[in-house]
C-alpha cells in the first residue's frame, strides 16, 4: 500500500499546492509543479548504475490505482534488463521521424502532377482527357499514397472499379496512363519497379474493337423526346448534344471552344489547328439554326469567354466543362435506346449524310478528316460551300426528327435514306 491518497491529490489540486516530488513508495512519485496544470506521475530508477526518470503521465490520465499499476509493469521491465525511459524517448524518436517522412512523401498526386506538368503540358494535343483520368480515376484512388506503397493489387482495384461503372474504353485509358506515369516514376528513382507493369488491356477493358454504333432517324426521335422530359437535363447540356450531331465535331472540340473562335454573324466556328485531333485548322459553315443554339448558349455563359463554362467549382479547375460532363448527362437520359456514346453521334452524323446524297469526299471534310491518297496530297480545296450545303440539309433534317417526323427526307442526291 503506498502513502498516497486520491483524495490528498484532489485537495492539493484545489488548494493549488504545488511540490516538486512526492512519493508513494516503490520509486512512483508525483510531481506538482507550478508551470504544471496538473500533476504528472514519474518512476524514478537505476540502470546500469545510474539513476533515471521517466514521466508516465499526468493524473489526468492515469488515475493513482493506474500508476501504480503501470509503475509495477515498468519495475518489471527494468528487472528484465529494459530500460523504459529510454525505449519511450526511441519511440517518441521513431514517432516524429514518421511524422517528419510522412510530411515529405512523394505521393502519387504529386508524382501524377508532376508527370502532367513535365510531359504532357505543351507536348499532348488534348492534356485535359489525360487530366480527366488523373483528376477522376486515378487520385481519388490512390491519390493519398506513398509511390513506394503502391501495389499491383491497387492497380487492379482503380481497372475493376472504372469497368464496374460501365467504362471499359475508359479503363484502358486509364491503364495506359498509370503504366506511364510509374515508368516516369522508375527512371526518377523514385520506386525500383512499375506496379502496373504486369497489367495489359485484357485485365482492363478488353481489346478495343472499332465501333460501329449510329441512330437511325427513328432513335433520334426517341432521343429528342426524351432529352425533353428528362429531368435534370440542363438548356446547355440539350444544346451540346445537338449541336455534336449537326456540326459533327469532336466532343473535345465543343467543350474547350471559346467565343473568339465564332463569327455568329456570319455563321463560321474557326476551329484552330491546336485544338484538332488531326491538327487542321478548319472552318466550319454554321447552319442558321446552330447559330440559334449558339446564341442561347452565348445567353446562358453570362459573359464567359468559354461556349460552356464550368458550372461549378470542380477540383482540377477547368474553366469550361468538364470532359465527362456530357457522357454523364446522356446517360442519364431514359431514351430506352440500345447504348451508344457522345462520340457516336459523328458516326450518326457522317451515316445520315451519306443517305442524303453527300458525296463521300464532302461528308469527310464536314468530319475534318484528311482526303485519302493522292488527291488528299494535292488537293487543298476546303470545299466551305459544299460542306455549307450538306450541313443546311443535315440541319433541316435533324428538326424534322425533333419535331418527330422521319419523312419528308430531301436528298442532294440520289442515295438510300436512312430513318
Amino acid at each position: 500500500m503506498g502513502t498516497l491518497s486520491d483524495i490528498d491529490i484532489r485537495n492539493w489540486i484545489k488548494a493549488g499546492e504545488h511540490f516538486d516530488m512526492r512519493g508513494d513508495g516503490d520509486g512512483l512519485y508525483l510531481s506538482y509543479r507550478e508551470n504544471f496544470a496538473i500533476p504528472v506521475w514519474r518512476l524514478r530508477y537505476r540502470f546500469a548504475g545510474k539513476p533515471r526518470i521517466m514521466n508516465m503521465g499526468s493524473y489526468r490520465d492515469l488515475s493513482l490505482a493506474d500508476a501504480r499499476r503501470k509503475a509495477k509493469e515498468l519495475r518489471a521491465r527494468v528487472a528484465m534488463g529494459y530500460d523504459v525511459a529510454g525505449e519511450k524517448q526511441q519511440r517518441k524518436g521513431e514517432a516524429r521521424a514518421k511524422i517528419e517522412a510522412d510530411k515529405n512523401a512523394y505521393t502519387v498526386a504529386q508524382l501524377a502532377d508532376e508527370y502532367f506538368e513535365r510531359m504532357i503540358v505543351g507536348r499532348w494535343k488534348h492534356p485535359n482527357i489525360v487530366r480527366a483520368r488523373i483528376e477522376k480515376d486515378i487520385k481519388p484512388a490512390i491519390g493519398s499514397l506513398k509511390v513506394e506503397d503502391v501495389k499491383p493489387r491497387h492497380i487492379d482495384d482503380i481497372l475493376k472499379a472504372v469497368i464496374k461503372r460501365g467504362a471499359p474504353s475508359i479503363s484502358n485509358d486509364v491503364l495506359r496512363w498509370l503504366k506511364r506515369i510509374f515508368n516516369y516514376a522508375v527512371k526518377r528513382h523514385a520506386i525500383e519497379y512499375n506496379p502496373a507493369a504486369a497489367f495489359d488491356p485484357g485485365d482492363a477493358g478488353g481489346k478495343e474493337k472499332s465501333r460501329e454504333r449510329w441512330l437511325t432517324g427513328a432513335e433520334l426521335v426517341r432521343l429528342f423526346a426524351a432529352m425533353q422530359e428528362a429531368n435534370g437535363f440542363s438548356v446547355e447540356n440539350g444544346l451540346s448534344i445537338k449541336l455534336l450531331l449537326l456540326l459533327a465535331v469532336r466532343k473535345s472540340e465543343l467543350i474547350a471552344a471559346k467565343w473568339s473562335e465564332f463569327d455568329l454573324d456570319q455563321g463560321v466556328w474557326y476551329l484552330p489547328a491546336e485544338r484538332t485531333k488531326t491538327s487542321s485548322a478548319i472552318d466550319i459553315p454554321l447552319p442558321d439554326v446552330a447559330v440559334e443554339w449558339l446564341r442561347e448558349l452565348e445567353r446562358l455563359s453570362c459573359s464567359s469567354k468559354w461556349v460552356l463554362p464550368a458550372r461549378k467549382m470542380q477540383d482540377r479547375m477547368l474553366p469550361h466543362i468538364a470532359e465527362s460532363t456530357l457522357s454523364v448527362a446522356l446517360a442519364k437520359i431514359k431514351h430506352g435506346l440500345d447504348r451508344f456514346t457522345i462520340h457516336d453521334l459523328r458516326r450518326t452524323a457522317r451515316t445520315h449524310l451519306e443517305a442524303l446524297g453527300v458525296v463521300p469526299h464532302i461528308a469527310e471534310r464536314c468530319l475534318n478528316h484528311k482526303i485519302k491518297g493522292v488527291e488528299g496530297v494535292y488537293n487543298r480545296h476546303d470545299y466551305f460551300e459544299e460542306r455549307k450545303a450538306a450541313l443546311n440539309a443535315w440541319a433541316a433534317l435533324l428538326i424534322q426528327f425533333e419535331q418527330g417526323h422521319t419523312d419528308k427526307v430531301i436528298l442532294l442526291r440520289k442515295s438510300k435514306t436512312v430513318t
